[in-house]
């Protein structure tokens, strides 16, 4: 078995045009920014809901910020959205205030076939610096875009055109095989931004491996077949659960980090805390390396589109 999966990291530079006021987590101030000039200029029919829309499997907005499953899917009929194709992940400082003098990097990972669609994102991120972000609506202009493959300038703000990038891959070949011929290996891992892990219905601090495994699989997979027209159903889900179940503990230095959101949709604010810190699990780690690597690309948990999740390994 052998599973493509096409993604590309990029780095937007915007270059402020008036103070501007941002919280000390910014990845829902980027994302929400994103999604509201995103509908405002794709959306055909803005009075509807997407679910209740006929364009809704046609749309680009519903397909990037709402991703229905298509009608005739064969998994996750009773969700009604599917994994996002995108991640953004906001710079690593706390500050909040940025003037004229200074630049923000953030990055954009793009899945599967969103790459296709980085010109809207471009469009969209551009016209958000002159819709304005933050408390106040400071303005910015997007002064270039960076492939990270290549960390080559392929947008600028002089030029206006999008110059041609490559894309990686993500490739599983015959994982989880040969499980018993590894000798037991460390992991550490670091998580960078709250983690929102779900087991059992509740939201987890104490991460164990296995946790970590089934939710890495559930987002891997499902990205793959709504994203990249994979197939993972050859995966042995149960049995590489009960393997993982094998890999203990051995250090675990995991807090919470609490921070809030303001929901427009729903106009209230929202908690959207999670676990940050260091935990080193123990055991025959190898047969998982392709699922762990493929989550510190990718992210693991809830709130992905907002940069949560985001893990290394160390």
């Amino acid at each position: 078995m052998n599973i493509q999966f096409p993604y590309q990291k990029f780095e937007f530079n915007i270059k402020p045009q008036e103070p501007l006021i941002l919280p000390s987590y910014k990845g829902s101030t980027l994302r929400g920014g994103f999604g509201n000039a995103f509908k405002r200029i794709v959306c055909a029919i803005k009075s509807k809901e997407c679910t209740d829309c006929i364009l809704k499997e046609k749309c680009i907005y519903s397909y990037v910020f709402e991703t229905p499953p298509p009608s005739d899917t064969k998994i996750m009929r009773k969700y009604t959205s599917a994994p996002h194709p995108f991640i953004i992940e906001p710079p690593p400082e706390k500050k909040r205030g940025y003037t004229p003098e200074d630049e923000l990097i953030f990055g954009l990972t793009l899945i599967g076939k969103a790459i296709d669609y980085l010109p809207y994102f471009i469009y969209t991120f551009d016209e958000l610096g002159k819709m304005g972000i933050g408390r106040g609506r400071g303005k910015y202009e997007l002064k270039e875009v960076r492939s990270g493959a290549e960390d080559k300038v392929i947008y600028s703000s002089d030029t206006k055109t999008l110059r041609t990038f490559k894309t990686d891959i993500l490739s599983f070949n015959s994982v989880f095989t040969n499980t018993n011929t590894y000798k037991p290996k460390s992991l550490t891992l670091n998580f960078l931004t709250p983690a929102r892990i779900i087991y059992k219905k509740h939201l987890i601090l104490d991460l164990e491996f296995h946790i970590l495994i089934r939710n890495l699989l559930r987002r891997l997979s499902l990205l793959c077949y709504f994203h990249c027209g994979g197939d993972t159903s050859g995966w042995d889900f149960k049995g590489i659960i009960e393997t993982a179940q094998d890999i203990k503990v051995k250090k675990r230095n995991l807090k919470w980090y609490d921070w809030e959101r303001y929901s427009s949709r729903q106009e209230t604010k929202m908690k959207m805390g999670g676990f940050v810190g260091e935990i080193t699990f123990e055991g025959n780690i190898e047969p998982f390396m392709p699922l762990i690597k493929a989550g510190e690309v990718l992210h693991v948990g809830k709130g992905t589109g907002f940069g949560l999740g985001r893990y290394e390994i160390k």
